[in-house]
């Protein structure tokens, strides 16, 4: 089904809302624009994301600066190794009714129920704990004492990882970390945004964040994103990246073969087309094309290959990986295979 011409001026509101959202979160996080893009692509596809970055990168202040900017509400966790999973679901406590004078169970929502979640360094808890949250993402809902209660909508889950310190962690299983639709890298900023950064965190300014978009109106994208028309060449192009990527199949490329142990699956191809979809929108058109889907697939696939040791002894990393299957799909139908 095509964009209707409401759809269509919708559309055009959220790119003015864009540029105003960019400019508002631009008056405390400096730089990352790219990162901002992707964590909206990843909100206007009902999608969560997993932000990876040293410490002191702003991550967990863009966030929160990025919920004021959507008239979200926002609960912070904290994971460390002795978080229990009613922490984040939430517990049931016993109450004396003051009418009847019975004791009756009450659930006591826990920060789980907010329509953008932020998981500090997710991977610093038990297996336990983030299986908690994950079923959470992938469900919509918490089940407590045999009753299910419905997350919030829109809900998102934004977590962060420090890729540098491993002593402590529980690293997320592959499986797991396929339930996030990018794995969004920050990087460190230019020598000019670091310099704006210094000016702007050591002097006494108060700065505001005006609300720019509403929870009715992060729905009503969700459903028209859907809505955005896909020519089939582009369904082809990105299924056969993800076709392409998968060792020790017939249609696995030799440098696949060589460098990985596994490859994208199904869930993959369908968040390159989803993902496609609110790149274009943001970049000011109506359908998807090749090139969103090529500007999507880093954050897509790069927690989605894993490279083996040979990969590893000859210094080629996942990203490099990435390159070679986009270098390796031409974006043109019909759609061959260079090896």
């Amino acid at each position: 089904m095509n964009p209707t011409e409401s759809d269509i001026e919708m559309l055009e509101s959220l790119r003015q809302a864009h540029k105003k959202m960019r400019a508002e979160i631009g008056k405390i996080i400096i730089g990352q624009q790219q990162v901002l893009d992707q964590l909206l692509m990843a909100i206007f596809c009902r999608g969560h994301a997993l932000l990876v970055g040293v410490p002191g990168l702003a991550k967990t202040l863009m966030v929160s600066t990025l919920s004021q900017a959507l008239d979200l509400s926002f609960k912070r966790i904290q994971f460390t190794p002795d978080l229990m999973p009613t922490d984040i679901t939430g517990t049931e406590v016993i109450q004396d009714d003051p009418v009847t004078r019975q004791r009756l169970f009450k659930f006591l929502p826990g920060p789980i129920f907010a329509n953008i979640v932020l998981a500090d360094e997710i991977n610093r808890t038990p297996p336990k704990t983030q299986a908690a949250l994950l079923e959470s993402m992938q469900e919509r809902k918490a089940s407590i004492g045999g009753t299910d209660y419905p997350m919030k909508n829109p809900f998102f889950v934004l977590a962060t990882q420090n890729p540098i310190e491993q002593e402590g962690t529980y690293p997320l299983p592959e499986a797991q970390l396929d339930r996030f639709l990018f794995m969004i890298k920050v990087d460190y900023p230019t020598a000019d945004e670091e310099e704006q950064i210094m000016r702007q965190g050591t002097s006494d300014q108060q700065i505001t964040v005006s609300k720019v978009l509403h929870g009715e109106d992060i729905v009503k994208l969700q459903q028209i994103v859907r809505r955005v028309p896909v020519a089939d060449h582009v369904f082809d192009y990105a299924k056969k990246i993800a076709r392409l990527s998968r060792p020790g199949t017939p249609e696995a490329a030799d440098f696949v073969n060589k460098w990985l142990t596994w490859g994208a699956g199904p869930r993959a191809s369908m968040n390159l087309i989803m993902a496609a979809k609110a790149h274009a929108i943001l970049d000011g058109r109506h359908h998807a094309s090749a090139d969103d889907v090529a500007a999507v697939a880093l954050p897509i696939l790069r927690h989605r290959l894993i490279t083996n040791f040979a990969a590893q002894s000859e210094g080629i990393t996942v990203e490099d990986v990435i390159q070679r299957l986009l270098k390796a799909v031409p974006k043109n139908e019909p759609a061959g295979i260079r090896r």
